[in-house]
């Protein structure tokens, strides 16, 4: 995906000092980059990492590439997306610690990986992806909520999706088994399975953002495709692909993948851009593609019918869980 000169978070986001965010996944890829430019824009940046060790080193190195001009602050928060308990625990805990929210990044994702279930039967691709991010939100929501009520604020929910939401088709979420549908007929099911997770961040946003407008309550909620992003995640989720993925990966990988600074612009834009605020009705619940622009999601993803009954059946599962 090649990225266009629309927007730049070094010259398009003014300071964001005093303002607080959440970025799941902020110790790699695109996420890290993420925490860096809001922090080099004055924010308060909390990054989500569930390996303290890897948390801490990417801190460190985050401070020690600098967080100028704007010498924001970035803090290791631990967030465990394997287990809702742990995400909700991990939302609990902010909330102890924080007494404002102004943007939280749902960024962390499994991408092609084997076909596993977790402890409670839910197949890891999802939980990660969606389920465990369903719950640190729904957890949130009142911190979120609260900021939102200050004068001045601008508070956002975003989500990071993909443009792989669109390979699966004709999809259902009314039970445990769509939940964990394993796609064995499908040409790559680890694309297939990541393409549901996918379309279920889209189809959350969608029906988080109609429940936020039904409260008359003024956070703007977003997912996006980042582009064909080259991080650790892609390289790693490719190389356990098979061979017709891993030898297009190797032979596009630097004509059609960015960098991960430059993946994470429609994110930051989303998350912090002053013109989302300027118009909200054009960008509650949109869906944005590279870089920074209003798009068009998949049929499924557009269904208001389909992004109901996720969200009560992802409900249904937590209650089952005990979450």
């Amino acid at each position: 995906m090649f990225f266009s000169k629309s927007f730049n978070p070094a010259t398009d986001v003014p300071s964001v000092a005093g303002r607080v965010f959440l970025v799941s996944g902020g110790n790699a890829g695109m996420g890290y980059t993420t925490c860096q430019h809001l922090a080099r824009h004055g924010a308060k940046v909390y990054l989500g990492a569930r390996s303290e060790e890897r948390g801490k080193a990417a801190v460190e190195k985050l401070k020690s590439e600098g967080l100028s001009p704007g010498n924001g602050e970035v803090i290791l928060h631990p967030l465990d997306l394997s287990d809702p308990r742990k995400a909700k625990e991990s939302g609990e805990l902010f909330i102890q610690v924080e007494s404002r929210l102004d943007g939280l990044i749902l960024n962390a994702a499994l991408m092609f990986a084997p076909y596993l279930k977790s402890v409670d039967g839910v197949q890891d691709v999802m939980m990660v992806n969606h389920i465990s991010h369903f719950v640190l939100t729904r957890t949130l929501l009142p911190l979120l909520k609260t900021t939102a009520t200050e004068p001045g604020s601008d508070v956002r929910i975003v989500a990071v999706s993909s443009a792989g939401h669109a390979l699966v088709s004709n999809v259902h979420f009314r039970n445990l088994d769509d939940i964990n549908k394993e796609y064995s007929d499908a040409m790559i099911p680890k694309v297939a399975r990541y393409g549901l997770s996918k379309l279920a961040n889209v189809l959350f946003i969608k029906e988080l953002q109609k429940r936020l407008n039904a409260e008359n309550c003024p956070i703007i909620a977003l997912s996006l495709h980042p582009g064909s992003v080259d991080t650790e995640g892609a390289q790693k989720g490719v190389n356990g692909a098979n061979i017709v993925l891993r030898g297009f990966y190797s032979a596009f990988r630097t004509v059609l993948f960015s960098d991960v600074s430059k993946g994470s612009y429609t994110a930051v834009f989303a998350a912090a851009a002053p013109a989302v605020r300027a118009d909200p009705d054009a960008y509650m619940g949109a869906y944005l593609v590279p870089v920074a622009k209003i798009a068009k999601p998949s049929a499924d993803a557009r269904n208001a019918a389909l992004a109901a009954e996720l969200w009560e059946t992802t409900e249904r599962i937590l209650v089952d869980i005990v979450v």
